[in-house]
C-alpha cells in the first residue's frame, strides 16, 4: 500500500510514523515549506497522546525534552490561588502530561521519520493543489514555490496539513473560513523562576484576561527554568489570518495589559518582557465538518478539527492529531480495502471533536 500524507507537521510525522510501525512502509511526506525548522513555543503531551508515542518507541526520546506537569494551580486576579488539581500520572493517569516546546518535538519526529523511513520520504517546498480518484488510486498533484506540479501516485491521501489546510479545501471548496473568536493569545517562552513545585501549570484570570505558564526547562544549578506563557485578552483590532502562526509579537505593547499582576510568586509584565521569543496566534475556530473523507482521502489533526485550545494550554491538538494519526494506521492496516479503512478511523476518531462537550484525548 501506498500512502502519501500532506503536511509534515506533528500530524503528518506521527502518521508516517504510525503506519511504518504498523507495516505500512511505502509512506511520502510532502511539505510545503522549503526547510523545516523548529519553529514556535511550548504545547503540552496529554497523557493519550504520550501513550501513543510510547508504543512507537519514543518515550524516551520525548521524556529528555520535556517536563511532567503534574498540577494545575488557578488564580484570581490578585494572585490568590482559589484551587488546584492533579493532572497526568498524579491524577493516576497511566502516563503523565509532559510540556514540550513544539519545535523540539517536530524535529524528534522528523529523525524518526527518516531514519525509519530514509530520506527520500519527505519532500518539501510541495503544496498539495489537487487529486483525482481511480477504481484502484488516488492520483496527488503538488505545486511548488515557482508553480511547478509534482505528481504522485497513491493508495491513500491523508491532508495533515494542519488549519488553513489545503486537502480541506479542495474537499470543501465552498467553505467558510475560520470564523474569528474575539480574542488574541500571545505566547512566548522566558528564562524565568521555578513556578511552585517545578512541575505546575499555573492560570491567572478575572473574566478577561488569562495567563497561563508552566515550564519547559526545569532549573539547573545557576541556569534557570525556562517558562512558556500563553496571555490572553480581548482583540482589540485585526488578529493574524488562519495561516500566520508564527507572526512576532510586538513585546513592547503585551506587558501593559496585565500591568496590575505583578505577584509575590510571579511578576507577569516582567516574565512577559523578558521573553526571548514571542508570537501572536488567532484564536479561530472552524465548524464540524459533516465528513472527513472523500473515498481514499481523509483529513487529519487541525485539516479534520481545528478548534479553539483547551484551558488555552495549547498542545491540544498536537495530542489529538498524534492519536489520529495512530488509530488511522491501524485501521489501514486491519483492512484491505483503504475506504472501509477511513471510515473506521473517522467512526473511532470524530465522535470525541464534534460532541458539543466531547472527550479530549488524555484529558488529564
Amino acid at each position: 500500500m501506498r500512502v502519501v500524507v500532506a503536511g509534515a507537521g506533528i500530524g503528518g510525522l506521527a502518521t508516517a510514523l504510525s503506519l511504518h510501525a504498523a507495516g505500512i512502509a511505502d509512506v511520502g511526506v510532502y511539505e510545503a515549506v522549503e526547510e523545516i525548522r523548529p519553529l514556535g513555543v511550548g504545547i503540552q503531551l496529554l497523557p493519550d497522546a504520550v501513550r501513543e508515542l510510547a508504543e512507537l518507541g519514543l518515550y524516551d526520546d520525548v521524556a529528555e525534552i520535556s517536563v511532567p506537569i503534574d498540577e494545575s494551580v488557578h488564580h484570581d486576579r490578585l494572585g490568590e490561588r482559589v484551587r488546584s488539581e492533579p493532572l497526568g500520572s498524579a491524577a493516576g493517569r497511566a502516563w503523565p502530561r509532559l510540556s514540550v516546546h513544539r519545535g523540539e518535538l517536530q524535529m524528534l519526529l522528523l529523525r524518526a521519520q527518516l531514519a525509519w523511513l530514509g530520506a527520500e520520504s519527505l519532500r518539501t517546498g510541495l503544496r498539495l493543489s489537487g487529486y483525482a480518484q481511480t477504481a484502484d488510486g488516488v492520483a496527488v498533484e503538488f505545486t511548488d514555490g515557482a508553480g511547478e506540479t509534482v505528481t504522485d501516485v497513491a493508495d491513500v491521501l491523508i491532508a495533515a496539513d494542519g488549519i488553513d489546510s489545503a486537502g480541506r479545501s479542495l474537499m470543501y471548496p465552498s467553505e467558510a473560513p475560520p470564523a474569528p473568536g474575539g480574542r488574541v493569545l500571545w505566547r512566548g517562552v522566558t528564562p524565568a523562576a521555578t513556578l511552585h513545585t517545578g512541575h505546575t501549570m499555573v492560570t491567572v484570570e478575572d473574566g478577561g484576561r488569562t495567563f497561563v505558564a508552566y515550564p519547559l526547562r526545569a532549573a539547573e544549578g545557576e541556569r534557570p527554568a525556562l517558562l512558556n506563557w500563553i496571555a490572553g485578552h480581548p482583540s482589540a483590532g485585526p488578529q493574524a489570518g488562519p495561516g500566520d502562526w508564527i507572526r512576532a509579537a510586538e513585546l513592547d505593547t503585551i506587558p501593559a495589559h496585565f500591568a496590575d499582576w505583578d505577584f509575590p510568586w510571579l511578576d507577569v509584565p516582567a516574565v512577559i518582557a523578558d521573553a526571548d521569543v514571542a508570537y501572536e496566534y488567532p484564536m479561530i475556530d472552524r465548524e464540524p465538518l459533516p465528513s472527513w473523507s472523500d473515498g481514499r482521502v481523509t483529513l487529519l489533526g487541525d485539516a479534520a478539527h481545528a478548534g479553539f485550545p483547551i484551558d488555552g494550554i495549547g498542545g491540544d491538538g498536537a495530542s489529538r492529531a498524534i492519536v489520529d494519526a495512530r488509530v488511522l494506521a491501524r485501521e489501514l492496516a486491519a483492512h484491505t480495502d483503504p475506504v472501509e479503512a477511513l471510515a473506521g478511523y473517522e467512526e473511532r476518531c470524530r465522535r470525541a471533536t464534534t460532541a458539543p462537550d466531547g472527550p479530549v484525548p488524555g484529558g488529564s
